[in-house]
């Protein structure tokens, strides 16, 4: 398995001193990242069984994952950013070199290792099982629902929907959807996310489901919001505005420019003027891997900008470098960021 080269001035790899041990890494990312790749197990059964030598140098790298220090790491990150160890599944986190002195012999790795262990992806089953329609990290989706309505599901999205009798019900389990509706007076078109409630008899918008807050954006036609947990607390959307509903309350419309907000549907992603940390958290949603911020200096930099989706690693890079940050890519497609 090949090892990532540079191959500019403002990108580093990290590449272990012992091929086999270096190997053996990027294995065990690569299986971390696609655990249920048949191609990619094949693969690595191949090259493990190839020699003892292989089989030993993945065990000590899976062993140090299961070292007592790993769970330590991973309590400190848990109480950084207010979330238990199986919440740690944020794409991008500031990483802080820890004070603890871990033993020679991974030496350099423990870093890689590190690092990992906070930006670990934990399976959501749960939202597995309730989804009729799942998107992985930069990929999206175009959707018929049975009244003919559309859906575009999309990076790292689920819905669930039930069109039983006269429902047209949709829930935004995670991530973001754009809905073209049609029309049907009789039948409205309702979509729940974690803190709101659409309602729409025939439209186009789009919702976003992040961790603190919903949002949705209004292309044509009229939408009502309603808060979750007081529905008298309502919003009504014409073209061009937006609202964001938090556990609290529903936000004062805004006006939006849909050439941004709904760029994603053409394949691209627009700032203007944003911070570069929001940036970069932006565009790690699209990343198959994971993104760490290794350098905060940069973070209120402004920033703008117009990348396309399809090669999200290429937009991150030149994100970095218009602020001036090396690149370094470790094994298992890590992006560090400093």
């Amino acid at each position: 398995m090949g090892h990532d080269r540079p191959n500019s001035a403002s990108e580093e790899s990290f590449v272990h001193p012992d091929a086999v041990t270096d190997a053996a890494l990027n294995w065990f990312f690569l299986l971390q990242g696609e655990p249920e790749n048949r191609d990619v197990t094949e693969r690595f059964e191949e090259w493990r069984s190839a020699s003892p030598a292989h089989d030993r140098a993945f065990n000590e790298v899976a062993a140090a994952w299961a070292r007592p220090e790993a769970d330590e790491v991973a309590r400190i990150l848990g109480h950084k950013f207010g979330r238990g160890d199986a919440a740690l599944a944020a794409t991008v986190l500031e990483f802080r070199r820890p004070k603890r002195t871990f033993a020679r012999w991974i030496g350099a790795v423990a870093a890689t290792l590190l690092i990992a262990i906070g930006i670990q992806q934990y399976p959501a089953l749960s939202i597995q099982w309730q989804a009729d329609y799942v998107t992985a990290a930069g990929v999206q989706q175009a959707i018929n629902l049975p009244d003919g309505s559309k859906v575009v599901l999309n990076t790292d999205s689920a819905i669930a929907f039930d069109f039983e009798g006269d429902k047209r019900l949709v829930r935004l389990l995670k991530g973001e959807a754009y809905f073209d509706v049609v029309h049907d007076s009789a039948r409205p078109f309702e979509v729940t996310a974690a803190f709101s409630e659409v309602e729409v008899t025939g439209t186009a918008f789009s919702v976003r489901r992040d961790d603190d807050e919903d949002a949705v954006a209004l292309e044509r036609g009229h939408v009502e919001v309603r808060s979750l947990a007081d529905p008298s607390d309502k919003a009504d959307l014409e073209p061009g505005q937006a609202i964001r509903a938090t556990a609290s309350a529903i936000s004062a419309v805004q006006a939006i420019d849909g050439s941004v907000t709904f760029a994603w549907l053409q394949g691209q992603i627009v700032f203007e003027d944003q911070p570069f940390k929001a940036v970069v958290r932006e565009l790690a949603r699209y990343y198959r891997h994971s993104v760490v911020r290794a350098e905060s200096g940069f973070d209120n930099v402004r920033v703008n900008g117009r990348y396309r989706l399809d090669d999200p690693e290429r937009a991150i890079r030149s994100l970095a470098t218009t602020v001036g940050l090396n690149v370094t890519r470790l094994p298992g497609g890590i992006l560090i960021l400093r």
